[in-house]
């Protein structure tokens, strides 16, 4: 698959396949983040957990060098949308949490962590974390895009998990 430099430095976008989503990937030394743009649900997690990782100000954005990959990986897995996800330099997986857990927000999103496999237009992924749409008008099925009844702003504050 190519890559194509996206907004300058590390980060490399692989243009999607038909039918595939846009990724971006930001390579480091010790952990490669991956950014899914029409997942992201604008938690803010990442900017508020290591602003000196993720700032929206820069391009690009991502600098997973700029913290330990310890570190990275813990913030990354506060992103409840599964948007960002990360790769640490060994290769290894995102490890789920256990045991897996479905909670749905007050306004009927579904928002999931575990061991998961999502079928969407594209197939089967695997997934550790997702934010699904629970009132059926979201044009990025099964993800919530915010874009329904079902998706109000605070949903994603890191107190009301």
């Amino acid at each position: 698959m190519s890559e194509a430099t996206a907004g300058g430095g590390s980060g490399t976008e692989r243009p999607p396949e038909a039918g595939k989503p846009r990724i971006k990937e930001y390579e480091g030394e010790g952990v490669t983040v991956t950014f899914e743009p029409r997942r992201c649900l604008h938690a803010a997690e990442c900017v508020r957990g290591l602003p000196e990782v993720f700032d929206l100000s820069r391009r690009p954005w991502v600098l997973p060098d700029a913290a330990a990959p310890e570190r990275v990986a813990e913030v990354i897995r506060r992103c409840p949308s599964g948007a960002l996800r990360y790769r640490p330099a060994d290769g290894t997986a995102e490890p789920p949490d256990a045991p897996t857990t479905v909670r749905r927000s007050a306004s009927g999103q579904l928002v999931v962590r575990g061991d998961l496999r999502v079928a969407d237009g594209d197939g089967e992924r695997r997934e550790t974390r997702v934010v699904l749409c629970g009132c059926g008008a979201s044009g990025n099925q099964p993800y919530c895009d915010h874009s329904g009844p079902c998706a109000e702003p605070d949903d994603d504050v890191a107190e009301e998990r």
